[in-house]
């Protein structure tokens, strides 16, 4: 604990508690937005989305595939290589989110629909530690 989860489903409820009597705080319409699982508890996980927001989602929404997201105010470059002078493909906006693959040296492996290429890991929520 903790580790990386992402949205499984077209829609899930963030809750205030552990129980579907819970008020809903978030409705997330995004597969494969991260988040950092915080706790476990009989079905249910508390996590924490990009923007900071904690709550309780039912574990079966979640998939333990890696899921980034852009963060930042500028958008972040999708280069050919795992490295700063390599091609530039893309400009990926902040909130984009997508399928995380291997990171190293700095730099992720990252797949927006039909779109892949590198994203400096720094700029991606999901990637490295919890």
């Amino acid at each position: 604990m903790p580790y990386w989860a992402s949205v499984r489903v077209s829609e899930v409820n963030m809750r205030a508690g552990p129980g579907e009597d819970y008020q809903i705080l978030w409705v997330y319409k995004r597969p494969m937005l991260p988040l950092k699982v915080l706790r476990i508890k009989e079905g249910w996980r508390l996590v924490r989305d990009p923007d900071g927001a904690q709550g309780w989602v039912l574990a079966r929404f979640l998939s333990r595939k890696a899921g980034g997201f852009v963060q930042g105010k500028d958008p972040a470059d999708m280069r050919e290589k795992g490295s700063s002078d390599a091609r530039l493909l893309w400009r990926l906006a902040p909130g984009v989110v997508g399928e995380l693959g291997d990171c190293a040296n700095n730099w992720c492996e990252f797949t927006v629909g039909p779109r892949k290429g590198f994203v400096p890991q720094a700029r991606l929520w999901g990637a490295g530690q919890p």
